[in-house]
């Protein structure tokens, strides 16, 4: 009975296999392919992820910081342009990191900076920070950034003082406001071996009396007399007082100023007195492009620069130094920077584009987006970028910057009659040789 049962399921077996044939004698089988084992399965590599982060400052879009804080967004926005362009910043893992901006008007005001960079760590979750433009308003944005323990990279601030409070997450980019005009009084001493008297006239600013002080200081070390040490409120238009108080002490040299505005207005009134003096070396504003528009008054003005596009700062600079060279040369920067605003950049807008630069080369060394680790980057950190060498203190002024140095530039008339910025100290880096003394 058994072997009668499998007969019929062997013939049902059968007549199924010809009907799912369609007909006819079985088809042929092929044994199936034995399953290999998951590690060789092929495997599609996963797609880069992308991460966006929020980069917070505040700018002067109104009052007397305008001019310069324009200029030091523009190259912030150019930097942040050319990152996101990229794809973003890359970490060893492969993530892409894009960074969205969010800015607010300080409107040039302390109580305005503190309230909003409050606001930018708060509310709107900003992960980075870079300051505002000017010492005073860095000052006040720095208590704030250390607060909340938020990295913040210093540009437009050059005041020594904001370093020197313990604070251990603000990193400065500008050389430090008691170097800004030491060099200005050794080329003095260089020009005029028989220069002796100095008049030191600067805005009433934390800027500008801590640049001024150092001034003195080291003036009266290099053997001048300081005729006059006087600063003057920084609302000032008519500097006629300051200017026969100047004129009664017969300085050789002038120096001080404070900012654009003061600097430029300061700068007219010295050439429209025909004040008889041999050099004039005023902060902030000969830098500033629009300072120009003075014409002849800005003939022969003497002003610090963090940096020209004339400087010599390259990758063989850099390999010279023994430093590690990153990010665009000064042609691909002032290339880019005037295709895009159709002007090229002074320094307040090659400071903004630094600050961007440090911080991208901080998270790519770090390879992370921890605050930890960015600080840890930055401490170590000792390169050389277009805007020249970074390094940064890590004893008791934390911070600090100790590689960047200055150079002075003086308006000049080309061949042509143009006014142009030309490089005049120090001797290894000048473009032109200096007008000395003024002519007036």
């Amino acid at each position: 009975m058994k072997r009668v049962r499998l007969a019929l399921i062997t013939l049902v077996l059968a007549a199924l296999l010809v009907t799912a044939c369609g007909g006819g004698a079985a088809a042929p089988t092929k044994a199936p392919e034995p399953t290999k084992p998951a590690a060789e399965q092929p495997t599609k590599a996963p797609a880069a992820e992308t991460k966006t982060i929020v980069l917070g400052f505040t700018a002067s879009q109104t009052g007397k910081y305008t001019k310069e804080s324009k200029e030091q967004v523009q190259g912030l926005q150019l930097w942040l342009e050319e990152v996101n362009a990229a794809g973003g910043i890359e970490l060893p893992d492969g993530t892409k990191v894009k960074i969205e901006i969010v800015s607010y008007d300080d409107e040039s005001t302390k109580e305005r900076v503190q309230q909003l960079y409050t606001k930018l760590i708060t509310e709107d979750k900003a992960d980075l920070l870079i300051s505002p433009y000017s010492s005073g308003l860095t000052d006040a944005s720095a208590v704030i950034a250390e607060q909340y323990e938020k990295i913040m990279i210093t540009t437009g601030a050059a005041s020594d003082a904001t370093y020197e409070k313990g604070y251990q997450h603000i990193f400065q980019v500008y050389t430090p406001a008691s170097r800004y005009l030491t060099g200005a009084l050794d080329a003095l001493k260089k020009w005029d071996p028989n220069a002796k008297k100095v008049a030191i006239v600067y805005e009433k600013t934390k800027f500008a009396t801590a640049v001024a002080t150092a001034a003195k200081e080291y003036a009266e070390a290099q053997g001048f007399e300081v005729v006059l040490f006087e600063g003057y409120e920084k609302d000032t238009t008519d500097f006629g007082p300051f200017i026969n108080k100047i004129e009664a002490a017969k300085p050789d040299a002038i120096i001080g100023g404070g900012h654009f505005q003061d600097g430029s207005t300061f700068a007219k009134q010295l050439y429209e007195k025909k004040t008889a003096v041999k050099m004039v070396a005023v902060l902030v504003a000969p830098a500033v492009p629009e300072f120009a528009d003075l014409g002849d008054a800005a003939v022969g003005i003497v002003g610090p620069s963090q940096w020209e596009s004339l400087a010599k700062y390259s990758p063989e600079a850099a390999k010279a130094a023994g430093l590690e060279w990153y990010g665009p040369t000064i042609d691909d920067f002032v290339s880019a920077y005037k295709g895009k605003y159709g002007y090229e950049p002074g320094y307040h807008a090659a400071g903004g584009y630094a600050a961007g630069l440090v911080l991208q080369k901080a998270i790519e060394d770090a390879g992370s987006l921890d605050t930890a680790a960015i600080k840890s980057a930055l401490e170590k950190m000792d390169v050389m970028i277009f805007f020249g060498r970074i390094k940064f203190d890590t004893g008791d002024a934390h911070g600090k910057q100790l590689g960047h140095d200055m150079v002075y530039l003086q308006w000049q008339k080309d061949a042509s009659g143009n006014l142009v910025r030309q490089i005049v100290w120090p001797e290894a880096a000048k473009t032109a040789e200096p007008i000395y003394p003024l002519e007036r």
